[in-house]
């Protein structure tokens, strides 16, 4: 985002009236947030963030950005004073930094002491303003470049709004949180959180994965995989996707930014993320992504919460798809095979060769009639024959029910529906119709499923008719995956059913897949294991004990 360059100007009423958020400032963060929000839009390369007292003794603000010239700064406590945008009506439509609205500054003076300290490079002498209330002071002193802005005694003069504050500590907890937010999508920048005098975050300029290193640690970040896509209609998404295994039960590590800004997501937006993964990700698993989306100033709308934190989108379904093509296009580009639990201790995560080719499996072994032993690139591999059979046959399952025609039923299948069944029947009716299946209500409760598609009619599975519509009718977004799921999971190779024979088949039937590395389920289809972790284990130090596989690249001396 480019430094600001236009002069402070006081907005018209008629354009206040469209940004005029209410109250900007009711506790400390927001003040935080307001500030760190000035330090980006200036094209700061290094914000310092001081908080003490939890934020009601003292915010403090330090950046390297453009600073404000001395004859505009005595307007930059003034309400509706902005230099993010111009004093007209549709500028507020093209809405291109983070602040635009003006109060922030003015909302802090009304709140506690207000002290700015700014200087732009190019200016001999910084200018100081004091604002409380409104009382402001200009005055001249010696500055480094750039601004540092203080904030003392938050609420002090408002007794009825400081017994209502959080507790230090839980105001600290959110407010590194949020300095973490801005950490994961401005990587590029020096951060610095400092709190009572101790330095809780720092980070040092790097790509997305250094910043996951920073606020989730190096574990997380050496399980990450780049994102980056341009799409259509000026939109463009970048940053980082978990590998499948490292996922969570919640969707509290799924983080969005919009145009720089970090956003509470929309639903819409954290669904697309999940169906990139297809069936890489078990039901209700969430994984952990930083992805910053760009999109035309003109398509969105900033100016929907006081804090800015939802932002309202002209084209959310197209938004969403690129999401989804572009974290589907980053899985794709890297082999998904995890790593087998460690032996004793969790070994240095190595490079993983970029292929997203199965390799050449020899069988080795069979393991409790169901995992299959193999050796490939130099590596053990574990194969969970069942996993592996069921995504084979679910991938068969796909490509016949894609070219068969529907198959009627001799003699239409009567069932019973649930109220939600039926309600999703008159939904679904006519994209179920388009894979085949014919479902007509009959009323009071009844339905009769006149056409099956001809890949599923035959299957040798219990209560198939039943099982089909059950499915279909249930509460997944996507029926037919469903669908395919749960039919190839029933005849596929179970427990006890594995021999040499079967093992290698599957094998060969596991190569064929275009998604080899995930049951339809999302739970593995393999494991692996490099010679090098065996021979560490057993504390080997031999010839054998030489980089393969997946470890092969220079040791370290």
């Amino acid at each position: 985002m480019p430094p600001l360059t236009r002069p402070i100007a006081v907005l018209p009423p008629a354009v206040a009236r469209l940004i005029a958020a209410g109250e900007v400032v009711s506790r400390p963060l927001d003040v935080v947030r307001e500030l760190v929000e000035n330090a980006l839009d200036a094209g700061a390369t290094r914000i310092e963030i001081g908080v003490e007292g939890g934020g009601l003794k003292l915010v403090q603000v330090r950046d390297n950005g453009c600073g404000i010239p001395a004859q505009s700064v005595a307007l930059a406590a003034v309400r509706h004073a902005t230099s993010k945008l111009e004093p007209e009506v549709r500028a507020v439509e093209q809405v291109t930094t983070l602040g635009f609205r003006g109060e922030a500054l003015w909302a802090a003076a009304q709140a506690g002491e207000l002290q700015l300290v700014t200087r732009p490079a190019a200016q001999l002498g910084a200018a100081q303003v004091q604002a409380q209330g409104e009382q402001v002071s200009v005055t001249r002193l010696s500055a480094p470049a750039g601004t540092t802005v203080s904030v003392r005694g938050l609420f002090g003069a408002l007794p009825a709004r400081l017994r209502t504050q959080s507790a230090p500590a839980t105001e600290i907890r959110e407010i590194t949180a949020l300095v973490g937010r801005y950490v994961l999508h401005h990587p590029q920048l020096f951060w610095r959180l400092t709190v009572d005098g101790e330095v809780r975050l720092t980070h040092a300029p790097a790509d997305f994965r250094g910043a996951v290193a920073s606020i989730y640690g190096p574990v997380s970040a050496n399980r990450v995989l780049n994102v980056s896509r341009a799409g259509t209609s000026g939109i463009s998404v970048s940053g980082v996707v978990s590998r499948p295994e490292l996922t969570r039960a919640r969707r509290d590590r799924m983080h969005l930014s919009i145009n720089g800004r970090p956003v509470l997501a929309p639903p819409e937006l954290e669904r697309a993320v999940i169906e990139g993964y297809g069936e890489l990700l078990p039901a209700g698993a969430a994984p952990l992504c930083v992805l910053n989306l760009e999109v035309c100033p003109a398509d969105h709308n900033p100016n929907v919460h006081p804090a800015k934190q939802v932002v309202a989108l002209a084209d959310l379904p197209g938004v969403a798809e690129q999401v989804r093509q572009a974290v589907a296009a980053a899985l794709a580009e890297h082999p998904l095979a995890r790593a087998a639990p460690a032996l004793i201790a969790p070994p240095t995560p190595g490079e993983t060769p970029r292929t997203d080719q199965f390799p050449e499996l020899t069988l080795v072994g069979v393991y409790q009639e169901l995992y299959l032993l193999a050796e490939g690139e130099g590596d053990l591999w574990i194969v969970d024959a069942h996993a592996a059979h069921e995504r084979a046959l679910f991938e068969r399952l796909s490509r016949e029910l894609a070219a068969a025609t529907p198959a009627e039923l001799p003699e239409p299948e009567l069932l019973h529906l649930t109220p939600e069944q039926t309600a999703r029947l008159h939904e679904r009716g006519p994209e179920l119709a388009n894979w085949g299946l014919n479902i007509e209500d009959f009323g009071a409760g009844l339905a009769r499923l006149r056409t099956v598609p001809a890949a599923l009619a035959a299957l040798p599975v219990p209560r198939l008719y039943e099982q089909i519509v059950e499915t279909a009718l249930g509460d997944s977004p996507d029926p037919r995956r469903e669908v395919l799921g749960r039919l190839a999971c029933a005849p596929a190779l179970k427990a006890g059913m594995i021999d040499q024979v079967r093992g290698e088949r599957v094998l060969a039937a596991l190569r064929a897949c275009d998604h080899p590395w995930a049951c339809p389920h999302g739970r593995p289809t393999v494991l692996r294991l490099s010679e090098r972790d065996l021979a560490h284990t057993f504390g080997r130090r031999s010839v054998r004990d030489v980089a393969r596989g997946r470890d092969q690249r220079p040791l370290k001396k």
